[in-house]
This record gives structure tokens, sequence and C-alpha cells, in this order.
């Protein structure tokens, strides 16, 4: 009886490829988020809304500057606040900052959520414990098997000894090029 070895890396591929689908999903997230870092913040989005007073007249106190966020809703939670300028109050606030302008009556709420789905997927790209770190490192060398073992699955004129071969080269050579052009 001969080894099959055909039929053992399409099993190795296919099993593997559905143990490893979540973690594929991870990493292809969590990397289209990190690529995209100067562009937006992964974890978290600002939200901002304009607000309006009644012009104070006067520096308000903490008690004044209480009252004022009282109207805003029970997340606007006051931390402290100080006046960068005589006609400017900002405030701390939990996950944000007010600003408003003392004259005007005039101002904006700036508070930080989390971003749903991103935020995790970042988390566990990050590795943030050791045994998911093994984890990761084991999902490595499955991504190594797999690129491996798909490349031998196809027979013939797709296989690995025609077109294949040419997009297998072609895989290799445009992170190479990228490397010479702007790394080296």
């Amino acid at each position: 009886m001969t080894f099959k070895w055909r039929k053992w890396n399409r099993y190795v591929h296919r099993d593997f490829g559905y143990l490893f689908f979540g973690m594929t999903l991870i990493y292809a997230l969590s990397g289209i988020a990190i690529n995209h870092m100067k562009d937006w913040n992964p974890n978290y989005v600002v939200v901002s809304r304009e607000i309006q007073i009644d012009p104070p007249g006067q520096k308000p106190d903490k008690k004044a500057v209480k009252e004022m966020l009282a109207h805003f809703g029970d997340d606007v939670v006051y931390k402290n606040h100080y006046f960068p300028n005589s006609n400017v109050l900002k405030v701390f606030i939990d996950d944000g900052t007010v600003y408003i302008d003392l004259t005007t009556g005039e101002g904006i709420i700036e508070m930080s959520r989390r971003r749903m789905i991103f935020r995790e997927v970042n988390y566990l790209h990050y590795n943030p414990i050791k045994y998911w770190t093994w984890y990761s490192d084991i999902f490595s060398g499955a991504l190594i098997l797999l690129a491996i073992s798909g490349i031998l699955i196809p027979r013939g004129g797709s296989g690995i000894t025609k077109r294949g071969a040419w997009l297998t080269l072609l895989g290799i050579l445009i992170p190479a090029v990228y490397l010479i052009v702007y790394f080296y």
C-alpha cells in the first residue's frame, strides 16, 4: 500500500483551514486596522455634538459647571475643569471633554466610544498574554503549512508546475520588489 500524500495534503489543508478560520479573520481585520492607523483610531471613535447654554457672565465655579453639564445627559460625568483663557471653559468628563465659550454660550462635547470588533481583534493581535502568544505562534506555523499545502493541491495546467508557478513567483516578487525599492 503506497502513501497517498496528495490525499493527506488535502486533509491537512482543509482541516487547518477550518480550525484557523477565526484566527485568520482576527489577523486580517486587525491588519487592516493597523495599516490605517494614520487615518483613524481602530480602537475608539470620537463623537462630537454642539451644545448651547445661557452665557454665565462670569467664570463658573465647580458647582455651577456641574449644573451646566447636568442638562446634557447621564453620560456626561464631571471630572475637573479649568479656563485655558478668560473666555473659554474646558471641562474634563468621563471619556471626553467639553469646551464652552463663556461669552456666547456655544460649546462642543467630544466623547470617545469604543469601536466594536476592531478594538477586540487589535487586542488579540498584540498578543496580550503568554498563552495567546503561543497560540498565535502555532497559527503562524499553520499559515506556513497552509501556504505550502495550498500550492500543492491543484494539478495539471493550474498546478504548481504551470500556471501556479507563475502566480507563486509573482506573489514572492511583489513584496521583494517593494522591499528593494522602499526599504533598502
